[in-house]
């Protein structure tokens, strides 16, 4: 078990061996893990709709194209599922020790699983700050970042803006992202291709570079920012 007392949150094995993070049902409902197999992102990954995904078609998976991606905020990695259930090689990297510990749990059952196995090897993860040491870590784990993919948390100003109880957890342990522009900086530094933003549909965009290229959804959209093509292979 690992305390995260800041937060009154605890990691804890529930009674099917899954590693949890549970508090205060009332603040934070209840106990988050990472399922890769089931629920939402097995949905996803049944029904999503392939290649034609806001995020596969801003990281630039097209037919003959699939690049290897860097998921610089992992959080509960369920883009980087996406992009590894299509074929992309993902390096992924959460900075909050206990999500990190969530992800690995969740990685390690996916593998063991035969519809998820493929995907969940084409995914390897790393616990460590990506503002501060993204190159450090791209190269620790030899991947070639061509796509780097951001999804840093939005600041609301409105604490109406926190229905969802997941997003409070987050918050709790993460904070804002106040080091966003730090975070695109590195970004762009490391990226060989593109880098590509979540953001809310509405919010503006980090303080920095204008991106080159958007694309839309209801309610979120990404900013795409790019330094060359992406070809395909073979």
């Amino acid at each position: 078990m690992e305390h995260c007392p800041e937060a009154g949150l605890l990691l804890e094995r529930d009674e099917q061996g899954r590693l949890v993070l549970a508090g205060d049902e009332a603040l934070y409902g209840k106990p988050l893990w990472v399922d890769f197999i089931g629920g939402r992102d097995g949905h996803r990954r049944r029904f999503g709709g392939g290649r034609g995904q806001l995020v596969a078609r801003a990281c630039g998976l097209a037919k003959g194209i699939t690049p290897q991606v860097v998921d610089a905020t992992a959080g509960l990695g369920r883009d980087a599922f996406v992009l590894a259930s299509l074929g992309a090689d993902v390096l992924l990297i959460e900075r909050v020790a206990a999500i990190a510990a969530l992800l690995d749990d969740g990685l390690q059952r996916a593998r063991g699983c035969e519809e998820t196995r493929d995907a969940a090897q084409r995914m390897t993860l790393c616990h460590g700050d990506s503002s501060r040491d993204l190159a450090e870590l791209v190269a620790d784990h030899h991947k070639a970042p061509e796509v780097i993919h951001l999804d840093p948390m939005f600041p609301h100003r409105d604490k109406s803006a926190l229905v969802k109880k997941e997003m409070r957890v987050f918050r709790e342990l993460a904070g804002d992202d106040a080091d966003a522009p730090r975070l695109l900086e590195a970004a762009l530094d490391v990226a060989t291709h593109r880098v590509v933003v979540k953001r809310p549909r509405k919010a503006p965009p980090i303080d920095g570079p204008e991106p080159r290229h958007r694309l839309e959804e209801k309610t979120s959209r990404y900013d795409i920012y790019v330094h060359r093509s992406l070809k395909a292979q073979g």
